[in-house]
């Protein structure tokens, strides 16, 4: 089975990142604009900055998307804000590296599920952001697929690419071998989503405490239309080598791609893989 490792970042994929900027430019008319939540009024992930750098440096360098970022939720809204601050009407996506319940208004909870369901924009989720608003909103874990019970493995692991037709995976081999912080989901269903990565669950050892899936369905990314919308939600991403890696920073843009409409993918789910594919 052919695998790629973290590090060192692989020429191969940066070619293809290049290569990709000048379509991205090309097929996307105006430069799109990207919100970027992270952390919490308790606590933020180390790697909270610099997956917000990684994003930055991806849109400057594909010139197709800028980033605002912020540790509030003060833009999570439709309503008109002072001075030139922009709410959601000006952005195409929101990304959530957020964590625990983050407190949004009544209001500000219906503007994001109308920006998403109505106004047909997107939503990318990363590692944590399946951790935000587990026992405050149920529509939002609806939205995003799923919801963090714990991390059993911090470890080096495999990770299944199920995938490799959409445009998000289609760069990545059948198996990708790296070490991260591995979230097991719950309120998740593969009927649901289209998983496009999961854990090889013979890469890790299952009798770990806490280990709770006895299906052995670790979703790892997976994407969804809601309503007119399109969500992308990967659970990678507590270590900084993970958002260096070349192949996930590729997997990130055509993320942003696909979840923004200038890339079509299937979203029907998939079915689970059995132990020897």
């Amino acid at each position: 089975m052919n695998a790629i490792r973290s590090t060192p970042m692989l020429a191969l994929v940066a070619a293809c990142l290049l290569v990709t900027a000048s379509a991205a430019r090309a097929d996307s008319g105006e430069k799109k604009h990207l919100l970027v939540l992270g952390g919490s009024a308790f606590f933020a992930h180390d790697s909270v900055s610099h997956a917000m750098y990684t994003m930055a440096k991806i849109g400057e360098r594909t010139e197709l998307f800028d980033v605002r970022f912020r540790t509030d939720m003060e833009l999570v809204t439709k309503g008109r804000l002072r001075g030139n601050r922009k709410n959601l009407d000006y952005f195409d996506a929101v990304m959530f590296y957020t964590q625990g319940d983050i407190a949004l208004s009544d209001e500000q909870k219906a503007d994001l599920i109308r920006f998403v369901k109505e106004d047909g924009k997107a939503i990318l989720v990363a590692h944590s952001g399946v951790d935000s608003f587990r026992e405050s909103w149920p529509e939002y874990i609806d939205m995003v697929g799923g919801a963090f019970v714990n991390h059993p493995w911090n470890q080096e692991v495999r990770v299944r690419v199920e995938d490799r037709s959409h445009p998000i995976t289609k760069h990545f081999p059948e198996s990708v071998v790296l070490a991260d912080e591995i979230y097991q989901v719950n309120r998740y269903s593969r009927e649901k989503v289209r998983v496009l990565m999961s854990l090889d669950p013979s890469s890790v050892d299952l009798t770990k405490r806490g280990v709770q899936r006895d299906d052995k369905d670790f979703a790892i990314a997976w994407v969804r239309e809601f309503g007119k919308g399109r969500v992308f939600t990967c659970v990678l991403g507590h270590r900084n080598e993970v958002w260096d890696n070349s192949g996930i920073q590729k997997m990130w843009l055509e993320a942003f791609r696909w979840a923004v409409g200038i890339t079509d993918g299937e979203t029907a789910s998939l079915p689970l893989p059995t132990d020897g594919d």
